[in-house]
């Protein structure tokens, strides 16, 4: 078995050098914005997802190495089993990312990305701490290595698809030429995954290849008419990284202990983030449904500003 190195270690010289270029960029030219507590924030929530990896990064080895010895193939090392194992752990995050938007036990884990207001390469690096512990990584990390893909290869490949997802998060790059939107993951299609408008709400889930939002019904180009918006909404108001990390688990217990029944408790734990027993709080599809009518009513005339302030996909409180 080679030795394989770990290429996000590898690449974080180069993610502080990109950072740094970005910052003196943006204050050159004003095509990108810093704010110094969210900047602070987003590396203090990269540095603790390292930490917490190391610590809790056992659970899931250890799993994955437990099931290698029901793989259904024995694929070895060969230079194509690394490119079809890249395409293919593609393909399970586009539905990993995309679930996690979808059941609120992982959102509340993933929404952490999503709690800065800005877009800019240090909010690539603004990650969860307790990502082991959600357990994930069975649902959808187990299928190469049950397919047959060595742990080690498939651990590799899948830390290149977040190296190559750090670029995208910049607003310093405009749209690419037309056959590499159609193909790849660019800053243009992931703005839009982190937009809070309703027209953009859970959209181009895809961490590589773009192609897999538009086979599945998920794609959204961005609109030159209808700029980004990012955040959670109705955010959070503070850079603790601690309230950042735990405050949508923090949410989730608070409304499990008031269920009055196991259907809500469960609704509430695993339904779509924003589900309530009596619909009364703002799931995504009930926001685009609003918007639907609202575009629909003003003949296409644009969103009311109102709306604007009613875009959030989980209360956090």
């Amino acid at each position: 078995m080679p030795n394989l190195p770990d290429p996000i270690l590898l690449a974080i010289p180069v993610f502080v050098a990109l950072i740094i270029a970005e910052m003196i960029y943006a204050r050159v030219t004003g095509r990108a914005q810093f704010e110094p507590g969210d900047t602070a924030a987003s590396l203090v929530m990269g540095f603790g997802n390292v930490v917490s990896g190391i610590a809790l990064g056992f659970v899931s080895i250890a799993w994955f190495v437990f099931l290698e010895r029901f793989a259904l193939l024995e694929i070895g090392y060969a230079w194509w089993a690394f490119v079809l194992a890249f395409v293919l752990d593609d393909f399970v995050y586009y539905w990993s990312h995309r679930f996690a938007h979808t059941v609120r036990w992982w959102w509340a884990d993933h929404v952490v990305h999503h709690s800065s207001q800005h877009y800019n390469l240090s909010t690539a690096l603004r990650q969860p701490w307790l990502s082991p512990l959600t357990l994930k990584f069975i649902f959808f990390g187990s299928w190469l290595v049950l397919i047959g893909f060595p742990p080690a290869m498939v651990a590799f490949v899948g830390a290149l698809n977040l190296v190559y997802q750090f670029w995208i998060h910049t607003e310093v790059v405009g749209k690419l030429p037309a056959p590499i939107e159609a193909v790849m993951n660019t800053p243009s299609h992931h703005r839009v995954h982190h937009a809070t408008n309703p027209r953009y709400l859970d959209r181009n889930y895809a961490g590589v290849f773009i192609v897999w939002d538009r086979m599945f019904g998920t794609f959204e180009p961005e609109r030159e008419d209808e700029p980004c918006r990012y955040g959670i909404v109705k955010n959070l108001g503070t850079h603790n990284p601690w309230v950042i990390s735990m405050h949508e688990w923090w949410g989730i217990i608070k409304d499990v202990r008031s269920a009055k029944t196991l259907r809500e408790a469960l609704g509430y734990w695993l339904g779509p983030p924003g589900w309530s027993p009596d619909g009364s709080r703002d799931s995504s599809k009930i926001i685009k449904a609003r918007w639907a009518a609202l575009q629909a009513g003003a003949g296409n005339a644009g969103e009311p500003d109102r709306q604007r302030e009613r875009t959030e996909r989980v209360p956090a409180e």
